[in-house]
């Protein structure tokens, strides 16, 4: 199929289609869960921040918290987060990974890793890098508040 500027959106979305496709058939090799990005995403963010609150959580990945509140629970049956009440404010709770938490981001991240490989196959350096400057130009049209 052809694809020209005006169906740039269907594009990115059968990209992101793909590649949901792409991991969730490896997940499944592995006889792991497959879960929506966003869990991943949750996942990525809890080993890079060690724990987060449900706040945090739910503006990094663009959710309400009530949406957060389901994802992180489904975390939580599986295993790969636990919850602790903030010893400073009751209402609040931290998000942690569990061992098996982290087991599960080290199995992803190679897949990750094979993920990118794949999206880039044939492309140059310079190639990658201007695809992510132009991809972040298009973000920031959507979140011009935002930070770079």
């Amino acid at each position: 199929m052809e694809y020209d500027e005006s169906s740039t959106i269907t594009l990115v979305s059968h990209i992101h289609s793909s590649a949901a496709d792409f991991l969730k058939a490896r997940l499944s090799a592995k006889g792991l869960p497959d879960f929506v990005s966003s869990h991943g995403y949750i996942l990525f963010l809890l080993a890079k921040h060690d724990r987060m609150t449900m706040t945090e959580l739910s503006k990094s990945i663009n959710r309400d918290k009530s949406t957060t509140t389901v994802l992180v629970r489904k975390l939580e049956a599986a295993g790969l987060v636990t919850s602790q009440t903030s010893e400073t404010d009751s209402r609040s709770k931290w998000i942690l990974l569990t061992d098996k938490g982290r087991e599960y981001n080290c199995i992803t991240s190679g897949l990750s890793q094979e993920l990118n490989n794949t999206f880039y196959t044939g492309f140059s350096q310079e190639e990658k890098q201007q695809l992510c400057r132009l991809l972040s130009r298009i973000l920031h049209n959507f979140h011009p508040t935002e930070d770079k």
